[in-house]
């Protein structure tokens, strides 16, 4: 459900599980209504809300249950703006970041709509416009990695010593680390090696991406193996072309077993980039148009250009077969 804060669509308030996610397209005072009680506020790109975001928020609910949590995040990511040569591929959807940090212990999630007024704000507008004016922060918890401002010019020293001048208190946590740091970078680097094991490590959860599903060439179901194509989104961290075995998840929760395909189907000459997740033993699914989450459980192989369809279906049936015995 989308509603507007009057008529004014630069500020859309989004409501998620019956609490408000206010996502800020203007930064006045007036533009969007300030929290009207002292909050704790956590600040981050909170990309993946993997599992050193995930120890913010639990470190916020453990030690400051009095106070209502409000995680802010951005969008798009800062560097899009800056250096969008230089932008990270994203983790999940806004929506699922929201999602997850709801998930994860935030009373309310509040999005700044990033952009190049955003980027020349001064640490100290950053503050008095964010921290004080709208969220009225009592407590402010960070990483201690947390920068912010134009030319992030600010840092936890700086956010510290804003605070004892308008009357919040500041928390830096150190970087959760399982021997690395457990980072969005990572989780990045891992999904682009295929090690997607190692990344659900890092996350906390199954790698992801999401799409709707749209009608493809129908050579799956042909072959005996239709499959919910998803055309792939190059701006998210999507695993190099290959076969994994992995789960279907529908908008209603249901987990469906899944052999996927990604890559551009290079024994028939393709040329778009998709997702192609087979559903194990379901052939009566009819999934167009709706919107899906793929998980990706574990890398089974890479993708091959076979000489001839029948060798590329007795590959798909040993693809499948993997995939049940992985996934049981």
């Amino acid at each position: 459900m989308r509603v507007f804060l009057g008529s004014d669509e630069r500020v859309e308030i989004v409501t998620w599980q019956s609490l408000p996610v206010a996502i800020w397209r203007e930064y006045e005072g007036a533009a969007v209504a300030p929290s009207e009680r002292p909050t704790l506020a956590t600040i981050g790109n909170f990309d993946g809300v993997h599992r050193g975001h995930q120890a913010v928020l639990a470190q916020c609910r453990a030690h400051h249950d009095e106070l209502p949590i409000v995680a802010v995040t951005f969008d798009p990511h800062p560097l899009a703006v800056i250096a969008p040569e230089h932008a990270p591929r994203r983790l999940t959807t806004l929506q699922r970041r929201v999602e997850l940090l709801r998930a994860h212990g935030a009373d309310e999630v509040r999005v700044l709509a990033f952009d190049a007024e955003m980027a020349g704000w001064s640490p100290e507008e950053f503050v008095v416009r964010v921290i004080v004016e709208q969220l009225h922060a009592d407590l402010v918890v960070v990483g201690d990695n947390f920068r912010f401002g134009h030319k992030a010019a600010g840092d936890v020293a700086f956010l510290k010593s804003a605070g004892a001048a308008h009357g919040f208190d500041v928390e830096g946590l150190a970087i959760v680390s399982d021997g690395e740091a457990l980072s969005s970078t990572r989780v990045r680097e891992l999904v682009a090696a295929g090690e997607v094991v190692g990344a659900a490590e890092v996350l906390g959860r199954r790698h992801e991406v999401s799409g709707v599903v749209r009608r493809g060439d129908q050579r799956g179901r042909e072959l005996g193996f239709p499959t919910a194509n998803v055309p792939v989104d190059e701006s998210y961290a999507v695993p190099p072309d290959g076969v994994y075995a992995g789960w279907v998840v529908r908008a209603d929760g249901e987990r469906l077993t899944a052999a996927i395909s990604v890559g551009t189907n290079p024994t028939f000459e393709g040329v778009e980039r998709r997702v192609e997740s087979y559903v194990l033993d379901r052939t009566d699914l009819d999934l167009y148009d709706e919107a899906i989450r793929i998980e990706f459980v574990d890398r089974l192989r890479g993708m091959v250009k076979y000489e001839g369809v029948d060798a590329l279906i007795d590959q798909m049936h040993t693809d499948v077969e993997q995939t049940r015995r992985l996934l049981g």
